[in-house]
């Protein structure tokens, strides 16, 4: 299980507050209005940003002190942390080796193994910019991928895309979870995407991070906060 508990983040003016308990799989959404905090509790999980008070735990051991490469997640950005100058198998390759340098023959069969699995097999010469920006979404997925951490956590990173290829993409992502029974975690604005990949939804507003309610609940009857986001 992923665990915080008690969290507080202060900044400025702004306090986040988080006390909840996340299944170790499964898909979850994070949704809320702009500033409300979701950027906040990625980064607090992801070691980006320091608690001011609490813990974060996950199987029971907690990571709050770790540095962002030893804690259990992989990230996937917006913009996809793609280097332009290389190659998609010396893109991937950083995920095996952050240092750099040419992958071994073991790596570069991993590499060729994640692009498979993101559809995107016999790719690895290729540039970032001789793809598509779903296929650009595909080599960042199959590099976080190549990390194998327990946790995905994706912010926003489909939010370019137009409707079907992001819709894609979340079919892609959801069943690569259930593959690997990973713990997801997808920031979004877009209620449709939260009602449309995820069977778990937490509510973030004015920094107050609300325990994860089923998707489909949590829509039929919202919360006061959650009518004034959607304007219902």
């Amino acid at each position: 299980m992923l665990q915080l508990d008690q969290i507080t983040a202060t900044a400025g003016d702004f306090t986040l507050t988080a006390d909840l308990t996340l299944p170790e799989t499964g898909r979850i959404a994070v949704i809320g209005p702009s500033g409300a905090g979701k950027s906040t509790l990625l980064d607090l999980l992801a070691g980006f940003r320091t608690p001011d008070t609490g813990a974060l735990a996950w199987q029971g051991k907690t990571f709050g002190f770790l540095p962002p490469a030893q804690r259990p997640f992989s990230v996937l950005f917006q913009d996809n942390n793609l280097f332009p100058h290389l190659t998609l198998e010396r893109n991937l390759a950083l995920a095996l080796r952050p240092t750099g340098g040419a992958p071994t023959q073991a790596e570069r069969s991993a590499i060729s193994q994640a692009l498979d699995q993101v559809g995107l097999a016999g790719f690895e010469t290729r540039t970032p910019g001789a793809l598509s920006g779903g296929q650009q979404s595909r080599a960042a997925l199959a590099r976080v991928l190549l990390q194998k951490r327990p946790i995905l956590l994706l912010d926003e990173p489909f939010a370019a895309l137009g409707p079907a290829l992001k819709s894609e993409m979340l079919a892609l992502v959801e069943q690569l979870a259930t593959d690997l029974r990973a713990l997801v975690i997808l920031v979004t604005h877009d209620p449709q995407d939260a009602r449309r990949f995820a069977t778990q939804t937490i509510l973030v507003n004015n920094g107050q991070v609300s325990p994860p309610q089923d998707t489909e609940t949590l829509f039929a009857n919202p919360p006061e906060a959650l009518r004034a986001y959607l304007g219902t």
